[in-house]
Formats: C-alpha cells, structure tokens, sequence
C-alpha cells in the first residue's frame, strides 16, 4: 500500500483576485494555487502579507467574484477541474468566512472539452455570469434577486451556441441594465482567424429568459483583422458611467467610451457596439499577449508571452475615442495573471516564474519597481537528489528519515524565468560570516560586559586551553591574550554571566567568581587535589556539579560559592550528565551512567531526589543518557515544561513535567540520529524555548500548533552551538563545526528554502554527479531577433556549492535548430577498462524548413561529453539517430535511447579519451511513443505516451544468436504517461497526465502465462497536479519503520512530492483512519475528499484513492480539537495519543 505527501506545497500561481471580502476592511488579494486559497492584504509600503489559507478538495480551474445586491461584501466563485463549484463569502452573523452554495454535475460526460481552458465571466454589475466548460455550449447564472436568497446563485440555463473554438469571452458595459456578451472565436479549424460577435443574454425586459444565442439574436458580427487575436478588454463608460446620446446620423458618429478593445499579435481594434463605429491602431511591435489588468477606464496593463509589461492608452477627446496607443513600460515575470491593487501597485501572478509585486509610475518616465516577490518553483521540468540522510535506529513509531536531510534540485521556469533551484525543508542556518578556522572545539558560551545589555564576548573552549573573543558593536572581533582575570591553560565546562555582573567560570579544577570590574578572581572553590570537576551546571543561585563522575556536589552563588550539598553514589553509579534548568532554580536533573537513568533533586542544598525514571529500552539495555534540557517548550497556557534527554544511541526521550511536584509522565522517543546530541536551549520572545540538538544530522526542536516539532537543520556540521545576540549580529548564533567557527542566524520553525540560480533560460534536463560536484544542465534558450524567435541550446555544468556556471557546450543551431530531450549521467568504461563518468545527451532537430515534411523528417543524436581537469566538458562521440531521442538510461555498461518510435540498446566502446564506438545491439517497437525509461537489474521499464507502460527484459547474446529485448509484462489500459519508476521488487509507480499516480505490479504469481505478462494495479489516486519526473530513492528503513520512502515527484504546479510505501503492520490502520478522517475533515467547497482524490481520466473513474494514503489529509488531525479527535479514533484501536504521535512521526517526514 502506497504513501503521498508533500515536501513544497505547489506555488504556481494560474489566478489571482482583487476582491472586497470582509467587511469595513480594503480589497484583499485571492490567489488560487493548486488546491489552495491564499488570502493576502496590501500593507501600507505596498507589501502584500499572507493572512489566511483555505484548503479545497480540488484543483481550481476558475476564480471570479460576484456581488450580491446591497450586500457590504462580494463573493468568491471557485470552480475545479472536476466540475465542482462553489462560492464563499463572509457570515456576518458568525463573523468568518463560509462556504455558501455548492454545486456538482452529476450527469455523465458527453460533451467534448472546450478547446481553449475553463472560462469565466462576470458583467460589470457582479449579478450576472457566463461559464464555458464544453465546446458550444455556454451555462449562464445570475445572484438570485429574492432578498432572503441574495447570497445564492441561480442556475438559470445551459444554452448550445454556434461559436465552438471560443478564445475569449466578456460582458460589455451597457446602459439598458440588459447584459450583453461578447465571445471572440475562430470559424474555421483550418486557417486561424478572429471573429467577434455580440449577443444580448436574455431576451426579455426582466432578465429571467436566457437567449437563444441564434442568429436573429446577435447584436453585432464582425471579422477582426488580426487572426491572432485572443484578447477582449471591455472598457467603461468613465466617470460616473455618464449616459449617451444617440446620434440618428450614423454617418457623424464617433466611437465612444463604453465599448470592447480586441487585442491580436500585430494591431489593436476598439469597437463601440453603440455607435457601431471601429478604431484601429497597429502595434509598435508584434507580440502574443496573454494577461491584462485596468488601471482606469483609458488605461490597461498588458503582459506578453515574453515577460514584458505594456500599457495600453485609450486617446480620447472628451468622450470620443480618437486612437489607441501601446508602450512598452517594463519586464515582469511571463504573467498568468494581472491585477492592479490600486495606490500605483501592480500585481504578477505567474506560472512559469516567481510572482512579483510593481509600483507602477504612469508619469513621464513609465517605469516599473519590484517592491516584493513571491518565490516559486513550478514548473519543475526535472529534478535530482543530491544527498540523503539515511539514519538508523530502532524504536516505537519513529522513521529514520526526514525532508529536512535531503536536498532536492529543480529545474524550475521556463524561457527567461528558468532558474535551478535547491530545495530543502527544514530549519534555515544562514551563515553571516566565518570567525576562525579552529577544530576540536568542545563547548561555545557567550557572555556581556559590565553594563552592556548585548552580547560581546565568547569563549571557545578546547580539550587543553580556553580562547576568548571581543566584539566590537560595529562587528570588530578581537582574540585577547587574557581577559579580566579569566583562566585559559584549562578546559571550560561553563561559563556564564551572574545578576551582578560577575562572572561564573567553571574548569575542569575549580570554580571561579570573576569580578569583571577590577580582573580579578573572587571566590574559588574545587575538588580536593587529584580530582577533577567531570560535569557542571548553574543558574542565577546554585551551581550544581560532579567531581570523578561519583560524587554531586550544590554551591551557592551568592554566598561565593560555600559547599552546601554532596552525595556520593560510590560504585554503584556515575554521573553521565547534569542540567538545573533556568525557569526554576530550585531543582536539578541529573543522568546516570550505569543504571541509564535519572533522577530530579528537589533540594539542591541537601540533594534529596524525588523524582526517578529509568530510560533502559528492551532492545537496547545499555543506552546512556549524555544530555538534559528542561525548558518550556509549549505556551504555558497549553502544558508544563518538557524534560529531554539526548541518549547516546541517538534517541532523544522526552517527558512532560507536572509544575507542582515536577513529576514525569507521558514518555515519548524520537530518533534523531545514530550518536548521541548535544542540547543547547534557546530563548525566544514569548519566554518559550527552543532546543538546539547538535548530532550528525542537527535538528530544532520546538512548539507550534500544540505540539512539539522535531524539525531538521539545514546544516549537517554543527558541534557545539550557543546563543549570540551582539550589537552586530542581532539575534544569532555561533556554530562550531569540525573546522571552524562561525556566526549563523536560525530560523525559529520549520520552513521551505529554496537557494536560487538564474539562468535565463529553460532547464529542461538536469543530472548530477558526485564526482564532479557539478549539475550537468540541458538548457535552451529564447529570445526575439528582428520580430523572429530564435532558440540555442546547450549543455552546461554547474558547480553544486556555489551554483556557478563552470563551461557549456553548444548544440547546432544553424541551419538547424537542435533541441536538447535528454541528459543523464553515467558510468561507462574508458580505453583502458576503468570505469569513468559521462554525460549523455539525447537531442532531436528536423531536417527540413518548412514545415510540411511528414513524421519521418524529425532526427536526433546522442552525445557522450566528458568533463576534463578543468571542469569543462567536451565530445567524447557523437551518433547520428534516425528518430529524436526522448530520453536515456544505462544497462550495465550499455545504453538505452528511447527513440521516436523505437527503443534501442547499444553497446560502448570507448577507443580513446576523444573517441568511442556506439553500435546497435537490440531494438524494442512500443505500442505508441515512448516518454520516459526505467531501467532495474536487466528489466526496462517503457512509459508510452498512450497505452501507458511495458516492461522489456534485455537478453544477453547466447547460442549464436544476438541480444534481444523482450516484451514481459503489460499494463493493458490507456494511460497518457509522463513518467516512470521501479520502487520495490516487481512494482513501479506511473504518473499520467490527469494528475493520477499509478503503483503497477508484475503479476510473477499468475496462473496463465496471460496472467503473468499482465500488470496489475496496486495502488491509485489523483494527486491533482500533472508529474513532469520522479526519482528514486533508497532509504534503509529499520524493521519497525511506518513509511519507507522510494520516490520524489516533481509537478507542473511546482509541488514536489515524497512518496513510500506502508508496512503491513500499519496498512490496515492507516486505511480504516483515513476514511473515517475524511468525514470529519471540512475544506471549502465541501467538496468530499473521495471524490477528489479518486483516479479519473477519458474511460473511467473511481470512487475514491484504492490502498493510497495521503499525508496532507492526515497531517489535518492535528488540527482538530480534541473532542472531534476522539470521535474519529473511536473504534480504531489506538487512542488518540497515540494516533496524534503516529501522524507527528510521518510529518516529520515531510
């Protein structure tokens, strides 16, 4: 059973709204991403900030506002693709945002698709609205006009209209209060052309009869000039929409404000419907224009397929429209949305790029300035692993693996909005600068002067020595020889400042009270000669230490350290570790080495303990525990402090902490790596802390949502670290790491970064290799020459810390333009035997120029590059295909193309470090077009472009006979595939078009020899975004494991995806949960979540997810109130602790 959930939400932005949604506030912004709402409001600078989400149970296809009658607010129209629709408003009665109609066809499909995307629109008064799904048919709605109803939508009519290929449609404006539309279309299937033609929508005096759209119904009909016109902008009637007067003369008539301007490639039309009279203008330069946005009644924002921004004037003398005028003002991302949001700010939403907001100057200079931008990764053409963190471990609930360890790298954009991307989900440690290159550092502490309310000192302490650095507050750093009566030649186990300004330093000797003031010692206190201080802790009163590891001893401060309190624990123990925790003073905890367990003292003048657990698992009876933190880690309001004990084995146990009589209860463990981790606690704002835990893999452990999250550092290096807020570096930290010390800022929570290199260009290909640390990118590259698009292509390296361009190679682009499909990284023997690192390249041009030459004229070659000493790559060998090579993979030593219509093996042999033979070995024929490869021991896994995947097994040469490749295995239905791969044993995972994910197995068990080439379905669901790639992972899951990762996917949307697979032990579990979750669940729409996720394409549709889990679903548990969560665990089995920790371990995946 098959496990989804996502690592980056998708962030494409497709549709974005200005909308008037809460009362007495100004318009906030709606952008629509994937199957998400985000509300976001203008601050007064021009910034948008995002203040709420809603979740929908579908991928939103439509987003346009209505306005009921006298109603304070509008409301919010949302359609999905799979034809469900609702709008959402505000409740002033509940004060919150509501779900108001909601609307589904039930009818079975039998029209065709509307060749252009889903349409919308709305007349200028808000009541009335027009929607094309199916080709000729349009659906007409209007706000009902009953005062009780006025929020609701009335279906009015589904109408079949003449116009099939509609390109774009809107109301005009109107004087009459009759609504009238304008659809723009091309006649002929043919030969592009424009048509506009007009229509009133009803055809009686009180708008309750919905037009025939005949043709003794049409108002207007006209041929545009331009046949690449696919834009309709109607324009008001200015201020205070002023009524006209007719002119009986129609020969003296003029064009008019209130009419519709048709925006083509080469020219601009307005037409006024009233006085039927036309304004023509051509363009200063043609262009495909593709958004548009109003700043007023004579002037639009325009944005174009090449991500430049014009605005359209209207000229007009008085009311009379004289010309139409376009100046190029700026370059934006390539815009799928505009909308001005008012004060000179401009908004770009975009698909194929990072949104941006503009302040727009329309004065002399007509400038643009990006004041904020809203990053985003789709779409991701193809992505690639370059590290994973692998853990080990066993234990109750916990995986060995987290998103936060694993760096994904994207190929994100298209054409001038390329970029490559590195994604990483964690907790971000930006380093602000490198202090000094030391090792073998063993604790970090950070202290202030006298008087001084920042930090300006650190000490550094060593195995032998402590070394001492002042800050400057203009950031100077200063090692000192010596420093107000400090000790250096020892080892520092703790160092911090006291309440009145002295000092507390503790070696492995003595204690020291300093007084900064005159750099001297002042009080002193150690272990009698020949023993050694092994452990040490203190606050603002006692310090509480450990002398050999077998005696305790309590020092009172403020009495200069005066011994109060000892106990030996003889042979029978050794003190592993010791903590007094800053929120209370009063109590200790101390950790034990031989029982492997700890005890908490209430006295600290008597050393009475109360309190004892023991941390020995059953699995492991010889754990240690080697770290203590206790510290309130959750608002007050919501629970006690939480003790954690870092163990030596890795795990991490934590227990909540009664505030009375500092009882433990509610033990839990987590695996946070495979060696002990070093606490560090750190304050935040709200007098709650997080907790720093330093292992090969660092994490941040901290409270949000209720609960305590366990979230993966975006460093793997750190040691030691303590808290830095100095005049210089506000609100940072210090990290030593095995080489060298530094000064980083922390993130408080988890969050998604995503390191960026723009490349100006479309990376459509990426591979990357260990050896070289480098990214080998297949780019192309677009730009307009002399109104002619021209492409290059090329293959690039680009180093994986610095994401710098290394070298290119160039593909041929004259007299033809040759297309990079495919670039994979490989192991192939050289000359000599030794195996080395390639870079294959699979890339297709066509051989003829205009146009007309059939299927056969398309070719393509493979190109082998290696990478020299000085990181550039060069032509190994070059092999002229006759097909274009879609993509590429590696059996063993030999090389597999997926060619136009034939997969091909062939064999290498490499000659010389500059030449090498390709030879074909074996052929394959698909059914239709192969799109992707997978290859796994000597099966090839086919992803065909319709009849959905093949499995071939390569036949080495044998009895005189050649190699062969050999059909084995079939899926059998017709799926639109856009990517493969193996994940575990006989099953591979399959995306398809429609956004659905298919697990298929190689049914080796079947009875008949057609039982066993049949591939049989294990798992399927829609995931509602198209996948462009999918890579495997290998992950070493321990036996106890809930989840085994095996793939990341990435998606058109810009969402990247893990994907796993269940344990038999929890598959049942799992199943029965997320069922009975999906009816407590409420999203916008009310949309059930069967529907949503049910696998649907052209012959059929399911009822829901078959054996599939989706984690996004059950990560909203966690956000219901605890009553609700008892009906959803009831008759589960576990109860809903233990279900809240099962779904806190699988998100900690992700």
């Amino acid at each position: 059973m098959a496990y989804v959930a996502p690592i980056h939400r998708p962030n494409s932005v497709r549709h974005a709204l200005r909308v008037n949604l809460f009362p007495g506030e100004d318009e906030c912004l709606i952008l629509a991403k994937t199957n998400r709402l985000e509300i976001w409001k203008l601050e007064e600078s021009g910034t948008l900030v995002h203040t709420d989400t809603k979740a929908v149970n579908g991928s939103i296809s439509i987003l346009q506002k209505l306005r009921p009658r006298d109603a304070e607010t509008e409301l919010v129209f949302v359609g999905t693709d799979r034809f469900h629709y609702f709008t959402f408003g505000w409740n002033a009665a509940d004060g919150k945002l509501e779900t108001i109609d909601s609307f589904f066809d039930i009818h079975e499909k039998h029209l065709r698709d509307a060749q252009s995307q889903d349409m919308c629109a709305v007349d200028p008064t808000g009541r009335f609205m027009a929607v094309l799904l199916w080709e000729g048919v349009i659906n007409v709605l209007r706000m009902h006009t009953v005062k009780s109803k006025r929020q609701n939508l009335h279906w009015m009519d589904q109408i079949r209209v003449s116009e099939l290929f509609i390109k774009c449609v809107t109301f005009l404006h109107v004087e009459t209060g009759h609504p009238k539309i304008a659809f723009l279309y091309q006649s002929r299937t043919d030969i592009p052309d424009s048509q506009l033609v007009t229509y009133r929508l009803t055809s009686d005096d009180k708008n309750t009869e919905v037009s025939r759209f005949e043709v003794r119904d049409q108002v207007d009909r006209m041929e545009t000039p331009d046949p690449g016109a696919s834009i309709l902008i109607p324009v008001g009637r200015g201020e205070g929409d002023q009524k006209r007067y007719i002119i009986r003369n129609a020969s003296t008539a003029r064009a008019q404000l209130g009419g519709v301007i048709v925006v083509g490639e080469t020219r601009l039309l307005y037409y006024d419907d009233a006085a039927k009279k036309k304004v023509e203008s051509a363009l200063p330069e043609s262009s495909i224009f593709v958004a548009w946005a109003e700043y007023d009644v004579s002037h639009y924002f325009i944005g174009d397929d090449y991500g430049a921004l014009w605005l359209l004037e209207i000229l007009l003398d008085g009311a009379v429209v004289t010309d139409l005028q376009m100046t190029k003002i700026g370059v934006t991302p390539r815009a799928s949305s505009l909308v001005y949001m008012g004060n000179n700010i401009l908004f770009v939403g975009s698909h194929y790029g990072d949104s941006q907001v503009f302040r727009v100057d329309l004065g002399d200079s007509k400038s643009l300035q990006p004041i904020q931008t809203l990053n985003s990764i789709a779409p991701i053409l193809d992505l690639n692993i370059m590290d994973m963190g692998n853990r080990e471990g066993e234990g109750q609930t916990t995986n060995e693996y987290s998103s936060g360890q694993a760096r994904i790298v994207t190929g994100s954009g298209v054409y001038k909005d390329g970029s490559l991307r590195s994604v990483r989900s964690g907790v971000g440690l930006d380093d602000v600068g490198v202090l000094a290159d030391m090792e073998n550092v063993r604790a970090l502490f950070s202290l202030k002067s006298d008087g001084t309310s920042k930090t300006d000192i650190l000490v550094v302490s060593f195995l032998t020595e402590t070394r001492i650095f002042t800050f400057s507050p203009s950031g100077e750093v200063e090692e000192v020889e010596e420093f107000k009566g400090m000790i250096f030649n020892e080892q520092t186990l703790l160092a911090q400042n006291l309440p009145d300004g002295r000092f507390l330093q503790i070696t492995t000797t003595d204690a020291y009270i300093v007084d900064p003031k005159r750099g001297v010692v002042v009080s002193t206190w150690g272990p009698p000669p020949g023993h050694q201080i092994t452990n040490a802790s203190a606050n603002n009163e006692w310090v509480l230490l450990s002398v050999d590891g077998r005696n305790i001893m309590s020092l009172r401060i403020w009495e200069d350290l005066v011994w109060l309190g000892s106990k030996n624990l003889g042979e029978e123990d050794q003190v592993a570790c010791i903590h007094l925790p800053p929120e209370y003073p009063s109590i200790g905890v101390v950790g034990l080495w031989k029982s492997g367990s700890i005890f908490i003292i209430l006295d600290l003048e008597n050393l009475d303990s109360i309190h004892g657990e023991s941390l020995r698992r059953k699995d492991n009876n010889a754990s240690i525990p080697r770290d203590i933190a206790l510290a309130q880690v959750l608002p007050p309001h919501l629970a006690g402090p939480t003790l954690f004990v870092a163990m030596e084995d890795g795990y991490v146990i934590t227990f909540n902490v009664s505030k009375s009589d500092f009882s433990l209860s509610g033990r839990k463990s987590v695996v946070l790596g495979t060696r002990q981790a070093r606490l560090q606690l750190l304050p935040r704002e709200t007098g709650i802390y997080n907790v720093f835990a330093t292992s090969e893999h660092p994490s941040l452990i901290y409270g949000a949502e209720g609960r305590i999250v366990y979230s993966a550092v975006t460093a793997d290096d750190a040691t030691c670290v303590c808290l830095f807020d100095s005049e210089a570096f506000p609100d940072s930290i210090v990290v030593a790491t095995e080489k060298e010390i530094k000064i980083a800022t922390i993130d408080t929570e988890r969050r998604t970064h995503v390191q960026t290199l723009p490349m100006g260009e479309t990376i459509r290909r990426i591979a990357y290799s260990r050896n070289e640390r480098a990214f080998g990118l297949g780019c192309f590259h677009r730009e307009v020459k002399d109104n002619e698009e021209v492409l290059t292509n090329s293959f690039k390296l680009v180093d994986e810390v610095v994401f710098k361009q290394l070298g290119s190679f160039a593909l041929e682009s004259s007299p033809r333009v040759e297309m990079v499909e495919a670039v994979i990284r490989a192991e192939l023997p050289d000359s000599y035997g030794d195996v080395v690192e390639r870079f294959l390249v699979g890339t297709s041009y066509l051989t003829y120029a205009d146009g007309s030459a059939p299927d056969d004229a398309i070719r393509g070659r493979i190109l082998v590059l290696g990478v020299n000493n000085d990181r550039t790559p060069y032509l190994v060998t070059s092999r002229n295909l006759k097909g274009a090579c879609r993509c590429l993979a590696v059996l063993d030593d030999k090389i597999v193309a997926a060619l136009t219509k034939t997969v091909v093996m062939y064999s290498y042999n490499e000659t010389s470090s500059t030449t090498a033979e390709m030879k074909k070995i074996a052929s394959y024929r698909p059914a239709t077009y192969p799109v992707d490869l997978a290859v796994k021991n000597n099966i090839i896994a086919v992803a065909d472009l319709m009849k959905s995947m093949t499995l071939i097994e390569y036949v080495p040469p044998a009895d005189g006979q050649g190699a062969k490749l050999v059909e084995v295995s079939r899926h059998y239905q017709s799926v639109w595939a856009t990517a493969v791969c193996h994940i575990d044993q006989d099953s591979w995972l399959e995306s398809d078009t429609q956004g659905n994910l298919l697990v298929l197995r190689r049914n080796l068990d079947g009875v008949t020899l057609e039982d066993k080439r049949r591939m049989e379905v294990t798992s399927e669901i829609n995931l509602g975004e198209m996948v462009n790639k999918i890579r495997k992972v290998t992950v070493d899951a321990s036996e106890n494991a809930i989840i085994t990762p095996h793939a990341f996917l990435g998606t058109v949307e810009g969402g990247v995806y893990l994907f796993g697979l269940i344990a038999p032990s929890y598959q049942d579990l799992l199943i029965r949960f997320q069922t009975k979750l999906a009816e407590f669940v409420e999203t916008t729409g009310n949309i059930l979540f069967s529907r949503y996720r049910s696998f649907r394409n052209e012959e059929r549709e399911s009822e829901g997810p078959f054996r599939f889990i989706d984690g996004e679903l059950l990560e909203r548990f966690l956000d219901i109130d605890e009553k609700t969560q008892e009906e959803i665990c009831a008759g589960l089995g576990p109860d809903v602790e233990a279900l809240r920790n099962l779904v806190e371990e699988l998100k900690r995946m992700h």
